[in-house]
Parts: C-alpha cells; structure tokens; sequence
C-alpha cells in the first residue's frame, strides 16, 4: 500500500509530496524546498525512512513546483520528468522569480523524459496513471493510483477551489472540462493531495466546491 507525504515549503506554501510504500522506494512530485533549511528537512526525511528515491516528476513547472528539483536531481541521480507542454513554463522560471522580487535558486535541470497521458509510473509495488489535467498550466499532469485511491492533482482542484487561470498558459473553461471530464469520474472516494491547502476528496468538491456548481 501506498503512502503519501505532503512537506509544505517555500513562500507560496507549495505541497511537495513523497509517495513511497513497503518496498521503500519513492517517487517525489514537485519538490518545492527554496532555501538551505527547507532542502534539509526534505532529504531529513528521506533518510530517517529510508526511502530510496527513485524518480523525480513535476506536474507542472510553475516555479513554486520546481524550486528543489535541483537538490533532488543531484542528491539522488535523478532525472526530472515533466510533460513536454511544460517546457516554456520551465524555461521562464528566472524571469518569473524576477516578477514575484524572489532571487532565483538553483537552476531546475532541463528535463530529461517527458510523460503522456495514460503512461503508468512504476515503483516498488505501486502504480501511478498520468492524466492530462491542463488549464491552471498548459500542460499539468496528475496522478492517479487506482489500487489506493487517491491522485496527485498539481494546481488543479483544492479543497473548496481549483487553480488559477490567470498565468500564462491558463484558460479557465479548459481547467473546469480537465476537472469535470478527466477527475470527476475517478470517484466520489479518491483522496485528492492538492499543490496547496488540505486534501480533500472528489465527492466532497463536487457538492461543496463553488467553481464547480
């Protein structure tokens, strides 16, 4: 069985989610650890249970999302992941930081396999499915674990509220068809570990989220 761990850090309040299970290995997902101490209690972590890093996936590259992928790449010899329609956004990180007056951490690696929709991740004894979820971004993914029930869901549904639309790459009507199309028919009970805020599950947000009456 799976186990998922949100870490919150970074000005923005990002979740960064371990997904790890018996076997020990672990599949990190948008680390967003900005400074020394925040890199610290991430690799901390990792290392009092004893999980063995074995791929590192942005759901999208929104610089709050990508803020540790260095640290990661380089602690752990991995190569990141993102789906290709998130390249730009990747690309404009230094400049976006410029905008928010937030000095620029290390440099994200460019990404090195993209994902697709329908593709399974693989580690240990758990299966993730990508989904293609756009709207808050161009080209976010999010990830689907059947046997347990719950999603990695990015920027794209919170508890109460869905991602912005207002970045460049966002359409609000594409983000809301992402939502009711591809997340909705998972199932009232699926767990939902947002970028930021609580988690919630697909059935309360269908009746008490309210972009999405």
């Amino acid at each position: 069985m799976a186990s998922v761990v949100s870490l919150t850090f970074n000005p923005f309040e990002e979740n960064t989610y371990l997904v790890y299970d018996e076997t020990g290995a672990c599949v990190i997902f948008d680390p967003g650890c900005y400074d020394k101490a925040e890199k610290e209690i991430l690799h901390a972590y990792i290392k009092k249970h004893q999980l063995r890093p074995i791929r590192l996936i942005n759901t999208h590259c929104h610089l709050d999302h990508i803020f540790g992928n260095a640290t990661v790449a380089e602690t752990y010899g991995l190569g990141l992941e993102i789906h290709r329609g998130e390249i730009p956004v990747l690309e404009s990180a230094p400049r976006v930081c410029q905008m928010y007056g937030l000095p620029y951490p290390e440099p994200s690696p460019a990404p090195e396999h993209f994902i697709e929709e329908g593709d399974i991740i693989e580690f240990g004894n758990t299966r993730l499915e990508a989904i293609f979820t756009p709207g808050h971004s161009p080209a976010s993914l999010s990830f689907y674990c059947e046997a347990d029930q719950f999603l990695i869901a990015g920027d794209v549904l919170f508890f109460h509220s869905i991602g912005r639309t207002d970045l460049p790459g966002g359409d609000h009507q594409t983000l809301l068809d992402s939502i009711h199309q591809k997340l909705f028919p998972l199932g009232d009970d699926v767990v939902v570990y947002p970028g930021h805020g609580p988690k919630t599950t697909i059935g309360v947000e269908k009746i008490h989220n309210p972009f999405l009456r």
